[in-house]
């Protein structure tokens, strides 16, 4: 099996050098901060991204691919452990300037969260869905507050977040569509109403690399997550016509003495390797933007666990897409702690266009349109009013 992640040379997540020479622009700022997001398929389930920010115009590139429950070749991290690894880096942001704001001095914190979600039903019969479960979220902390004042704490930093706003409402994603390079309605997911982007065809491959300081960005550790009597979910389960089951992804996240977040992934089920990832925030938000960001995983992780979909289907369906990309727009507020609003964070809907190539007619792109989204479980996060249970523990 072809690996291009690997035959590039190029590291899996770097800052982009030349993001106007790429071409990748940021929508207008509709809320405080809105991040264009560009995926390019490059193999069965190999997928990279360009994310760039409208507040700071940095532009990360990153990079997905599934293990051996989809027939990955399991290269980089899986899509469903960006949005973990966003959130609770988000999470420690609040947690940190809230205490800071409140004068609680905290001599350790770990973070520890569980993101839950569903398959169920036939892709063949269209009744296919992807479904997603409260958050569970447990802080360790050492610092000099009572348990009730910690508790406080954490719930005002998860309510501050501002993914918080994707999980508070039911926000229906609007899509565009391009089948061979026709522009339509869509017909079976909610359409975006706004003109067609340009499609960014093989522009990704302009971006050119800067040298992180911090060594690797992303790491597979070479081990496998422990196994519990959950996980079912082994090589090609994936990739099963009909489907009834759970999916458990754990982050735990630690802040480092040079203000780096380190998120060590955990995939469950179904069974996977563990990755750890390095997230810090952009000098706008007090860090050195050394590693994406809390709002670049999120809007990466949902992007790419979109596009997972589009081939999954194809596989079942055994209709080839020849090329598929899309760009997605995700729109945040600013933080209600580390960006000193005092307000609950807020987001808006989720905003695609689809490029998509293959040798079959309309109705086939609508209906792979249709079924990925509706399979797609970080559509399904943002379509769901969700809340993030929180527990207090001694670090």
């Amino acid at each position: 099996m072809n690996n291009p992640l690997k035959d590039s040379g190029l590291p899996l997540f770097f800052k982009v050098a030349n993001p106007d020479e790429v071409g990748i622009d940021t929508p207008p700022q509709r809320m405080g901060d809105s991040l264009r997001t560009w995926v390019r398929s490059l193999s069965h389930m190999q997928k990279e991204a360009i994310v760039r920010s409208s507040r700071t115009g940095v532009a990360w590139r990153l990079a997905s691919d599934e293990g051996a429950y989809l027939d990955g070749l399991d290269e980089a991290p899986c899509p469903l452990s960006f949005l973990t690894t966003g959130m609770v880096s988000a999470t420690m942001n609040e947690i940190v300037a809230l205490a800071k704001q409140r004068g609680i001095k905290i001599r350790h914190l770990r973070l520890i969260q569980d993101n839950y979600y569903t398959m169920k039903g036939s892709m063949l019969r269209g009744t296919m869905t992807g479904g997603a479960e409260d958050v569970r979220l447990e802080a360790q902390i050492d610092a000099d507050a009572d348990s009730t004042t910690l508790q406080q704490l954490v719930e005002d930093a998860v309510s501050m977040n501002p993914l918080s706003g994707l999980m508070r409402e039911a926000l229906d994603s609007l899509f565009a569509l391009s089948h061979n390079g026709t522009e339509m309605t869509t017909t079976e997911t909610k359409p975006l109403n706004r003109p067609l982007l340009k499609d960014p065809g093989d522009q990704f491959a302009r971006a050119q690399p800067l040298t992180s300081p911090l060594g690797p960005i992303i790491v597979n550790t070479g081990k496998m997550t422990p196994k519990e009597s959950h996980t079912t979910g082994f090589a090609g389960s994936s990739l099963a016509e009909e489907q009834n089951r759970l999916l458990h992804v754990k982050g735990i996240c630690t802040l480092r003495e040079d203000g780096v977040k380190e998120i060590e992934q955990h995939l469950y089920n179904p069974h996977g390797s563990i990755f750890r990832f390095l997230s810090e925030e952009a000098p706008e938000k007090g860090g050195q933007g050394r590693a994406p960001d809390a709002n670049t995983y999120i809007s990466a992780g949902i992007a790419f666990c979109f596009m997972t979909q589009f081939g999954r289907a194809a596989v079942i369906f055994k209709k080839e897409l020849d090329n598929y990309r899309i760009i997605q727009d995700t729109h945040f507020s600013l933080a209600g702690g580390s960006d000193n609003t005092g307000l609950r964070g807020e987001a808006d809907e989720v905003e695609t266009h689809c490029y998509l190539e293959s040798g079959y007619d309309d109705d086939y792109a609508q209906h792979v349109l249709g079924m990925a989204e509706q399979t797609c479980f970080l559509h399904a996060f943002c379509r769901t009013d969700l809340i993030t249970e929180v527990r207090i523990s001694s670090y």
